[in-house]
């Protein structure tokens, strides 16, 4: 059993952050929080890490009821979003700080600082201070901090946001194997969906302080629970249920809304008996696919994304007409904007 949340809450004076939240992180995973801006995520992660009590439910760490332990007492790495490092002192003495702290002895402590150079791929570093480090190197930094002290459970609040999309995506596939290696429960709060899919082992989405779905990404993207899930996991097409596009495809909803994942839009050269007409107003080359934006002539817009083998095979124009059909669409009794 690694992380149990039961029940938990949390307000700040009218604001209900996080509102009866229950869920199972097992032992050893890695687990994304992902969720718009105040969502609830971040307050749920300093919720298990102490930094914050909740008003009522109880929160557990390797079955052992933490919900009102101090910080120190919870055994628990906690990685910011700006890496906290001290300015100070060099790498090793950043990396060491945790376990002089406890006072590990010496030897110890230079054996364990330089397992985690090499863990976290800094060898040589050690000597350097933080304002001589990358910024993908500062967060390395930080982790390995965090490692040095064998926490239970290590907690990531956005950790690689500060950092540019080139260094974050090379950060993500890093954590990823660093996690299993290392196999420390791991919980991470992020906004970007596409890291919670890269990295995770499961996902949490929340919205206004609940959580709307767990589950693996392909879970959550292939049935999303919610039309928030939905809207919020990927890109999708929002259209009336009235749309031409589900005439005589053979959906019916009661729902005033559809959602229509973009590679779920068929685009044909050709009408064929089940297809509805539509323009090419544009057409964007985004380098492994293309994306292309269609106007119904009922006057919705929907987006269609092609592989370049099937962009090729269709030869498709800008004003061209072409013909569409849904491959598979999903409605929702509710629908949150987000």
């Amino acid at each position: 059993m690694g992380i149990v949340v039961e029940n938990v809450s949390k307000r700040f004076g009218s604001f209900c952050a996080v509102d009866q939240v229950s869920l199972e992180i097992k032992t050893g995973s890695l687990v994304a929080l992902l969720g718009p801006s105040g969502s609830g995520k971040s307050t749920l992660l300093r919720l298990i890490s102490g930094l914050e009590m909740p008003d009522t439910g109880r929160i557990l760490l390797t079955g052992k009821d933490a919900t009102y332990a101090s910080v120190q007492d919870r055994n628990i790495g906690f990685v910011f979003q700006h890496y906290a490092l001290f300015k100070h002192m060099t790498v090793r003495k950043n990396i060491a700080f945790g376990l002089e702290l406890q006072k590990v002895p010496k030897d110890k402590v230079k054996k364990r600082v330089e397992e985690l150079l090499d863990l976290v791929q800094l060898n040589g570093l050690g000597d350097r201070y933080p304002s001589q480090l990358s910024g993908g190197q500062r967060q390395r930094v930080a982790l390995a901090r965090a490692l040095a002290v064998e926490p239970k459970v290590l907690l990531l609040d956005e950790p690689f946001g500060a950092l540019d999309a080139k260094v974050r995506k090379d950060l993500r596939a890093w954590l990823r194997r660093l996690h299993d290696e290392v196999h420390v429960t791991t919980v991470f709060v992020t906004h970007d969906q596409e890291e919670a899919m890269e990295v995770s082992d499961e996902i949490v989405v929340m919205n206004q302080g609940r959580v709307e779905q767990m589950g693996t990404p392909a879970e959550i993207y292939d049935h999303p629970a919610s039309a928030f899930v939905m809207s919020f996991i990927g890109p999708v097409n929002v259209l009336p249920s009235t749309s031409h596009i589900f005439q005589g495809n053979g959906f019916d909803s009661p729902h005033p809304e559809v959602f229509l994942r973009p590679q779920d839009v068929m685009v044909e050269v050709q009408p064929n008996g089940t297809t509805v007409p539509a323009r090419v107003s544009r057409i964007i080359h985004l380098g492994w696919e293309i994306q292309a934006e269609l106007t119904l002539d009922d006057g919705q817009v929907l987006t269609a994304h092609l592989t370049r083998d099937r962009f090729d095979e269709l030869q498709l124009q800008p004003n061209q007409r072409v013909y569409v059909k849904p491959k598979d669409a999903k409605a929702f009794p509710l629908y949150y904007s987000i």
